[in-house]
């Protein structure tokens, strides 16, 4: 049996860490979670998820400082899909040259089919 694919979400934010969680489970993925950017590279010397959720304002270490140190790490690097506010999604996202991005508060339909995008083998 083939095994699911990995997701890693990165979020300081509880809610939104299990909202996505619970989803992306009953889609069949495997889901990894870290609070911040520090979490995240810790969970990354133990697993290669194929696609990571990335919130930009968060305590401890933001998401452009993890997308620095990840980008530093020997690859293969899984795509970068931002999750944060609405109004600066696209900017953020340039910024640390993610393969997309999802503005908050994001329809959980649409979630699934960009994690779906890109955590194909």
């Amino acid at each position: 049996m083939n095994k699911p694919p990995t997701v890693l979400v990165v979020d300081d934010d509880e809610t939104i860490r299990e909202v996505v969680t619970i989803t992306l489970e009953g889609e069949g993925y495997e889901v990894l979670t870290a609070a911040h950017g520090g979490q995240a590279l810790k969970v990354l010397q133990n697993h290669l998820p194929q696609v990571i959720l990335l919130d930009m304002r968060m305590p401890v270490m933001d998401g452009w400082s993890f997308s620095q140190a990840y980008q530093q790490l020997p690859g293969p690097h899984a795509p970068l899909i931002v999750l944060t506010a609405a109004t600066d999604a696209s900017v953020f996202a340039a910024q640390v040259k993610a393969d997309a991005f999802l503005a908050k508060p994001f329809d959980l339909d649409r979630l699934i089919e960009i994690v779906g995008r890109y955590s194909q083998p």
